[in-house]
């Protein structure tokens, strides 16, 4: 029995960690690059990607082309991405890269760190959020997705009521 309970736990952590809870995305307000807010409720209806970033960090320069890409790939058919810049992040620096790199998707800045508690403490970056339309999220990614696994579930989301 003892085993048995054992295994419980440990396949409730797997799926705690993988995501598949399905639990909500917190209720937050994101200050885009404009000044405008924009707010979790905002994204109700679209499958959203959420993804903590910083300039600084190599992996998440080295993902942005994939993740313009998928963006394009699927904005017209009810697809959001929001780059949340790390509160560390000097804000010139960020629209700096930003435009230079003319990225087509939603970014915010996260100066108090607020967004990144409220996201489940994020520390690492990039970690990347999967949220389907009704404001749960369906994946969590810490490191640079599997983008092909990323845009099948996309797809799958997508094609949800």
């Amino acid at each position: 029995m003892r085993r048995l309970s054992f295994i419980a736990v440990l396949l409730s952590a797997a799926l705690t960690l993988s995501g598949c809870g399905q639990e909500r995305a917190p209720e937050s307000s994101f200050v885009l690059l404009d000044g405008s807010r924009l707010t979790t409720a905002q994204l109700q209806g679209k499958v959203t990607l959420v993804n903590f970033w910083a300039t600084s960090c190599t992996s998440c320069v080295a993902e942005m082309p994939q993740l313009t890409a998928t963006y394009e790939k699927f904005k017209d058919r009810g697809y959001e991405t929001l780059a949340v810049a790390m509160s560390y992040d000097p804000p010139a620096y960020v629209v700096n890269f930003t435009e230079s790199r003319k990225l087509p998707f939603k970014v915010a800045i996260d100066n108090t760190g607020a967004n990144a508690r409220a996201w489940g403490d994020v520390k690492l970056t990039p970690t990347t959020y999967l949220v389907n339309k009704r404001g749960q999220i369906v994946k969590r990614y810490v490191g640079t997705p599997d983008f092909a696994e990323l845009e099948r579930l996309i797809e799958k989301l997508l094609a949800q009521g």
